[in-house]
């Protein structure tokens, strides 16, 4: 097994509900995106963001506008739309439970005495 390959495929299993909660508290461009991924220590490259983010607008979970930048062209923010908003909290639930169950079977086994 290579740990990392292991690691990696860990991390892109929740990097669409990161995605969706950051945008639940906002609109965000894909930079601001990838920082505050970075900030959570789930590094992203473009290669991984932008398809990513096509496939959920797509999916219709999220919308863009373009506005206009003072430091070079219009930038692409995106935000969330209701169905986004719906499979988010769909996501989060999973997630709970999937770590619940997670938590337990790594949790040590009791001695009996």
């Amino acid at each position: 097994m290579k740990l990392e390959n292991v690691k990696a495929q860990m991390k892109k299993g929740v990097l669409e509900m990161c995605i969706l909660s950051i945008l639940d508290k906002g609109e965000a461009y894909p930079p601001e995106i990838s920082q505050i991924l970075k900030n959570g220590e789930l590094i992203v490259v473009d290669g991984t963001l932008y398809p990513l983010l096509n496939r959920l607008k797509r999916d219709g979970l999220l919308t863009y506008t373009w506005r206009e930048s003072t430091s070079g062209p219009p930038r692409k923010y995106y935000k969330l739309t209701e169905d986004g908003r719906e499979a988010l909290q769909g996501l989060k639930q999973a997630w709970e439970s999937l770590s619940g169950s997670v938590a337990q079977l790594l949790a040590p086994i009791p001695s009996k005495v």
